[in-house]
């Protein structure tokens, strides 16, 4: 008698640690003159369990490459072998956008004990300083650097269990939920939002923020009513609220949407979320907020977070105007505007500001 196949499978898995750096150099200017070969190097940082860091060399790193400048990624950690790939940067100090770029996509072996450790194995004719002046890389006598690195980790062996296991589909509560919004069956309270009708079910509601929680089942007149007048709201932040009570997601809203006219719908969103306790959301606009903030917008987001108690938002703003050009965001009329209603936000910045001199 013939015995049975058995048929087995493994798995070699590698995963990667992705992290970034940003150097900023102060005073650009001073360390002309270093001397050739001479170099500043930022502070040691650790991504995938290694440390790095980053040489700046202001003349050069050879006789040849003195009028330019020179950037290297240095492998810190001692006895160590590390496959990495990366990528470096300048920031572009008028737009804020990352300009020339240096990379490797895919990874390569640094050796902490010879030449290896330096990366990218490139040229020292880096950029010409005057090029790197004249380009908008460095404003104000400072310029940043942008590293992003991702380190490569040994990769893991494991068993498959093959056709053990019966597949699961992901959760569909949220497409029923979204299903049940547009199609408006059983919706018990409808909304007139700036003169839109709008639907909703109150039990979905309740459940999901406590301000309409209190409105339909605790002692404020709205409990025994199914309309509801909703003002100083657009009609479109209320169904982006609604949207997200009945999914918990926020993706697609503003898909048709960008630039000024995004940013202002998460500026309303996030005041709708604050206005009916929505935590989750609130968070979610500080987050994205926080990533597209801009010189000439940075003092209303600002004035914003500190009136919705959005602290976290604050922080990343008063950072921001107080890391970047500091001097065009004070030209601004929307910082006027910070000045008169958030004086207490002023002393904030200007404390900060003083840190970083002193630092």
């Amino acid at each position: 008698m013939t015995s049975a196949s058995r048929k087995t499978a493994s798995r070699c898995t590698t995963e990667a640690a992705r992290g970034m750096h940003v150097f900023q150099i102060v005073g650009y200017s001073l360390k002309w003159g270093l001397g050739v070969g001479k170099f500043v190097s930022s502070r040691t940082f650790t991504v995938g369990g290694y440390d790095w860091a980053i040489r700046f060399y202001p003349d050069g790193l050879t006789a040849s490459s003195r009028e330019y400048v020179s950037i290297y990624l240095e492998l810190v950690s001692k006895n160590a072998e590390v496959r990495a790939c990366y990528s470096l940067g300048l920031i572009d100090q008028t737009s804020q956008t990352t300009g020339i770029q240096c990379s490797r996509k895919f990874p390569r072996l640094f050796k902490s004990w010879d030449a290896t450790r330096f990366g990218p194995q490139q040229e020292p004719e880096f950029i010409l300083r005057t090029e790197l002046e004249e380009n908008h890389y460095v404003r104000d006598d400072c310029l940043t650097i942008e590293y992003n690195l991702t380190v490569t980790k040994e990769s893991q062996l494991s068993d498959i269990r093959v056709n053990s296991e019966i597949e699961v589909p992901p959760c569909d509560i949220p497409e029923h939920f979204a299903k049940l919004l547009d199609q408006k069956d059983g919706a018990g309270v409808t909304f007139d939002v700036a003169g839109e009708i709008i639907e909703a079910h109150k039990i979905i509601l309740a459940a999901r923020s406590p301000v309409f929680k209190a409105q339909f089942y605790g002692h404020m007149r709205e409990t025994m009513m199914g309309h509801v007048t909703i003002k100083d709201m657009q009609p479109v932040i209320f169904k982006a609220l609604l949207r997200f009570i009945y999914t918990g997601s926020v993706h697609s809203m503003g898909d048709d949407l960008d630039g000024d006219d995004y940013r202002d719908m998460l500026w309303h969103l996030l005041v709708a979320a604050d206005r009916y306790a929505m935590d989750r959301l609130k968070l979610i606009c500080q987050n994205i907020l926080s990533k597209n903030l801009h010189v000439e917008t940075v003092a209303a987001t600002l004035a914003l977070a500190n009136q919705h108690k959005s602290e976290k938002l604050k922080e990343v703003c008063i950072e921001f105007i107080t890391t970047n050009d500091t001097n065009a965001v004070v030209a601004t009329q929307r910082f006027a505007n910070l000045k008169r209603a958030c004086p207490s936000v002023l002393a904030e910045i200007l404390e900060k500001t003083s840190k970083h001199r002193k630092a």
